[in-house]
C-alpha cells in the first residue's frame, strides 16, 4: 500500500503503518494464518510490484478498473464509492458540466482512477498531473486549479481542511468499487480472501472500524443523502 491516504493507509508519529486498510490487513494476516509485512510504495507502482513478485497483494483503496483487470485480478469489492470533485470556491462552479471547458483546469493524481477517467469526464478541460494528494489539494485551494477529481471520501475531508477556499461536489460522477489486487494466476489465494471479507462483512467488521476512523465522513455522507462506503446502494 502507499501509506500517504488518510485515514486508509498512512504511518503514525513514529513511523509505522496504520489506518483502517492496515487494521484491514491485520484480519487478513490472521485469518490467513500468514505474517505480515506492509511495504510502503508509490501508488502508480503498486501494480508492477505486485506482477514481479515484490508484493503478494495490493490493499490500497484500490479502485478495479477494466483496464487494471487487464493485469491483475481482484477479490470481490469490500466498498463502493464514486468520483467526486474538489473545486475552489467560486459561484461560476455548480457542477461538472462546468468544468468541461478550455479555460478550466482539472487536477489528478498520478495512477488513480481519476487519473485514468478525466479524460473522458473532461475531455475539454486542461488536465493537470500531481504524484500526491497534498499537491492536488494546494493547486485546488490555491485557485491554481480548478478542480480535482479523486473519490468522494478524500474530497469530503480535504473541503473540511479548506473550508474557506473549497467546496465539496459529493455527487459521484462515476460509481467505483474497491477491492484487493493480486496476482492472475493466484486463485486459491483470492478465494480464501474472499471468504474472510464476507466473514469480516458478516462480523460487522467494516462497521466498526468506520466507527473508529470514519465517524466525521458517514455523518456528513448520511446528511447529504448517500450512501456510505461500506454500506449498498438503494
Amino acid at each position: 500500500m502507499e501509506l500517504s491516504y488518510p485515514p486508509f493507509e498512512m504511518t503514525d508519529t513514529a513511523g509505522k503503518p496504520t489506518g483502517l486498510s492496515v487494521e484491514l490487513a491485520q484480519q487478513l494476516a490472521q485469518a490467513l494464518h500468514r505474517p505480515l509485512k506492509i511495504e510502503n510504495l508509490a501508488f502508480d507502482g503498486l501494480i508492477p510490484a505486485l506482477i514481479t513478485k515484490k508484493i503478494d497483494l495490493i490493499l490500497s483503496s484500490l479502485t478495479v478498473t477494466e483496464e487494471r483487470s487487464k493485469a491483475i485480478q481482484f477479490s470481490q469489492p469490500y466498498a463502493q464509492i464514486g468520483l467526486a470533485l474538489l473545486t475552489r470556491k467560486d459561484p461560476t462552479i455548480m457542477s461538472a458540466k462546468d468544468l468541461n471547458s478550455p479555460d478550466r483546469t482539472v487536477v489528478t493524481k498520478r495512477g488513480t482512477s481519476g487519473h485514468l477517467a478525466v479524460q473522458s469526464i473532461f475531455p475539454k478541460a486542461k488536465k493537470l498531473v500531481v504524484d500526491k494528494d497534498a499537491a492536488a489539494y494546494l493547486e485546488v485551494s490555491q485557485g491554481k486549479a480548478d478542480a480535482f477529481l479523486y473519490d468522494q471520501l478524500s474530497v469530503a475531508r480535504a473541503q473540511q481542511r479548506y473550508p474557506q477556499t473549497t467546496q465539496a461536489l459529493l455527487t459521484p460522477l462515476r460509481d467505483e468499487k474497491w477491492a484487493i489486487g493480486l496476482r492472475k494466476a493466484d486463485h486459491n489465494l483470492r478465494q480464501e480472501i474472499n471468504i474472510f471479507l464476507i466473514s469480516f462483512q458478516q462480523r460487522k467488521g467494516f462497521d466498526k472500524l468506520a466507527k473508529q476512523y470514519l465517524a466525521k465522513e458517514e455523518l456528513l455522507f448520511r446528511q447529504a443523502g448517500i450512501p456510505f462506503i461500506f454500506e449498498p446502494a438503494p
